[in-house]
C-alpha cells in the first residue's frame, strides 16, 4: 500500500483547511501516477491515526474527492481511486516545489512574438524618476469628480442595467454625447451611429488592422512611427511600406509614388503630433492625403492621440473633419486627457465599417465597462472633461517651457531638438558621438530611468539617434532633477 504516513505533510499554520490540504496532495499523487486507478485507500480511522488528525477531517476530504470524481466508494469493500481514470506512468515529484507551484515552462509549443517584448523596470524606489515617452500626470487626474459621479450612478437602481450585457457598440448615451462633443471640439460631422466605443485607442488600431490588412495587404507608415501600431499591423499580417517624415509630417508625395506602383490598403498617420517626432502634418499635405485616399480608394487610419494638447496656437482640425467620401477611420481616447486607467477610446468611421468593427469586437472583448462609460458621459455633459483639459493644458505648457529651456541651456551641446507645438514629449536627438546605451546605463545609477528601449524609435535603422522624452508627468522639482541627472551623465561621458 502507498505510504501515506510518510508522503502526506499537513501544515496546521496554513490558511488552507487541513481537509483541503489532504485533498490537494491525494489529487497530486493521482495526477502523477503514484496512486493509480482502483488503488485502495486506507480507511478514515486508520488514515486519521497515521496523520495525527481528526477522523472527521479525513471523512471531509474523502467526501470532497468523491464529489470531484477522483475516488469512489464500493459498498463492503472500501474506498478506491476511481477505476475509470486514465492510467498515468508514475512521475517523480519534486519535493522542493510546493503543491500549488506550477512549472515556468510550457509542455507544448506556441508562437512566440519577440518584437512585443518590452523592458521591465526593476528596483524602482521613491527617489527614482522615470523618463517616459509622453504620458499624463496621474496626480492631476480629476479623481474626486470621477468617484463622485461613479458613486452617484451606482446608487440609482435604474442603472443596474449597466451591470448586465449591453451593446457591443458601447454605451449609447456616451456615443450620442461624444458625437456632439467631437463635432464641437474637432468639427466632425458625425452621429452616434458613426462611433464604436473601445478600450482605448490601441483597440481601435487593432480592430481596424484586422479588418483591413488580412492576407498581406499593404499599409503605409512613417519611417519613424508609433511602434505599437507597427507591431499591430505586422501581427495582422500586413505589409508595411515606410515613407519619410519631415518637418511638415508624412511625405505625401512619397505616398503618391507608392500608390502608383502598388495597391495600398491603408495609410496610418498621427496627424496632430506625429509619433514619435511630434511634428504636425501640414494643411497642404492633409488635403493631398485626402485626395489620394479618394482617388486610390485606401483607408486613412488617423490616430489623434493627443489632439487636446496644443500650446502655440489653435490645433488644425483632423483629417476626419474634411472626410466627405468615407475614407478616414478616426481613432482617439481619453487615456491621455484624463489618465491611462480611463480605458475608454473611440473608433469613428462610416457606419458599415463601424458595424463590422463592432462584430469583431464582440469576440475579443464583448463590451466595455458600461458604468465607467456612463460616468464619462456625465463628465462630458457637466463640463468636467473640458475643465480638466483647460487646467492641465496650462500646467503641461509650463512644464514644456521649463523642460525645453533647461535642456537648451544646460545640454544644448549634446542634444538637438525642436520645442514641440503641443503634446507631452520632446523629440530629442543625441549627438552621434555618444550612444544611448551608455546614457541609460549611467543614468540608472543616478535613479534616472529611461524606461523605453530607445532602439524602438528607429524602425528603419536610419541611425537618427533620437528618442521621445516625456515632460508632462514631471513636476518642476522632477524636471530639475532630470536635467541635473542628464547633465551629470553627459559630462561624465565627455570626459
Amino acid at each position: 500500500m502507498f505510504p501515506f504516513k510518510s508522503n502526506i505533510v499537513l501544515d496546521r499554520n496554513s490558511n488552507r483547511n487541513l481537509y483541503l490540504q489532504l485533498c490537494d496532495q491525494i489529487i497530486t499523487y493521482i495526477k502523477t501516477g503514484k496512486l493509480s486507478p482502483s488503488t485502495k485507500l486506507p480507511g478514515s480511522r486508520s488514515l486519521a491515526e497515521d496523520l495525527n488528525i481528526h477522523r472527521k477531517t479525513v471523512i471531509a476530504a474523502y467526501e470532497e474527492l468523491i464529489s470531484q470524481g477522483w475516488i469512489e466508494t464500493i459498498p463492503a469493500k472500501g474506498t478506491f481511486v476511481t477505476s475509470t481514470l486514465p492510467i498515468i506512468n508514475p512521475k517523480r515529484i519534486d519535493t522542493n516545489l510546493s503543491q500549488n507551484e506550477r512549472s515556468n515552462c510550457s509542455n507544448f509549443s506556441f508562437v512566440s512574438r519577440p518584437r512585443l517584448l518590452r523592458k521591465i523596470i526593476k528596483n524602482k524606489n521613491a527617489d527614482t524618476i522615470e523618463i517616459d515617452d509622453g504620458v499624463p500626470d496621474t496626480r492631476l487626474a480629476p479623481f474626486d469628480e470621477i468617484a463622485k459621479i461613479y458613486r452617484d450612478i451606482t446608487k440609482k437602481k435604474h442603472h443596474t442595467r449597466l451591470l448586465g450585457y449591453t451593446s457591443i457598440y458601447g454605451n449609447q448615451e456616451l456615443r450620442e454625447i461624444l458625437a456632439t462633443y467631437l463635432n464641437q471640439t474637432r468639427g466632425l460631422p458625425i452621429s452616434g451611429d458613426h462611433i464604436l466605443i473601445t478600450r482605448g485607442s490601441q483597440m481601435g488600431i487593432y480592430l481596424a488592422s484586422q479588418i483591413l490588412l488580412q492576407n498581406q495587404k499593404t499599409i503605409i507608415v512613417g519611417a519613424t512611427n508609433y511602434m505599437s501600431a507597427d507591431n499591430t499591423f505586422e501581427e495582422t499580417g500586413g505589409i508595411l511600406e515606410q515613407v519619410p517624415v519631415d518637418k511638415q509630417g508624412l511625405d505625401t508625395n512619397a505616398v503618391e509614388k507608392l500608390c502608383k506602383a502598388k495597391e495600398i490598403k491603408a495609410v496610418y498617420v498621427t496627424s496632430h503630433h506625429h509619433h514619435p517626432t511630434t511634428v504636425t502634418l501640414s494643411a497642404k499635405r492633409r488635403m493631398h492625403l485626402l485626395q489620394l485616399a479618394q482617388h486610390y480608394k485606401f483607408a486613412i487610419i488617423e490616430d489623434d492621440y493627443d489632439y487636446d494638447f496644443h500650446y502655440s496656437n489653435s490645433p488644425i482640425l483632423p483629417l476626419a473633419s474634411n472626410d466627405y467620401y468615407g475614407n478616414v477611420i478616426y481613432i482617439g481616447g481619453f487615456t491621455k486627457i484624463i489618465a491611462p486607467v480611463m480605458r475608454i477610446g473611440y473608433l469613428i468611421a462610416p457606419r458599415d465599417f463601424v458595424d463590422e468593427a463592432a462584430r469583431l469586437r464582440r469576440i475579443i472583448d464583448r463590451q466595455g465597462d458600461s458604468v465607467l462609460e456612463q460616468t464619462l458621459a456625465r463628465m462630458i455633459t457637466q463640463g468636467d472633461v473640458q475643465r480638466h483639459c483647460n487646467k492641465v493644458l496650462k500646467i503641461y505648457k509650463s512644464r514644456c517651457d521649463l523642460f525645453c529651456t533647461l535642456l537648451r541651456e544646460r545640454l544644448g551641446d549634446y542634444f538637438d531638438f525642436e520645442v514641440p507645438k503641443g503634446g507631452m514629449a520632446v523629440w530629442v536627438k543625441l549627438d552621434k558621438k555618444y550612444h544611448w546605451d551608455d546614457v541609460t546605463i549611467r543614468a540608472e545609477k543616478l535613479n534616472l530611468i529611461i524606461s523605453n528601449d530607445w532602439k524602438r524609435y528607429d524602425n528603419n535603422n536610419s541611425g537618427h539617434n533620437g528618442i521621445r522624452i516625456g515632460f508632462a508627468a514631471l513636476n518642476e522639482e522632477e524636471i530639475l532633477k532630470t536635467i541635473q541627472g542628464l547633465e551629470t551623465v553627459m559630462n561624465s561621458l565627455k570626459t
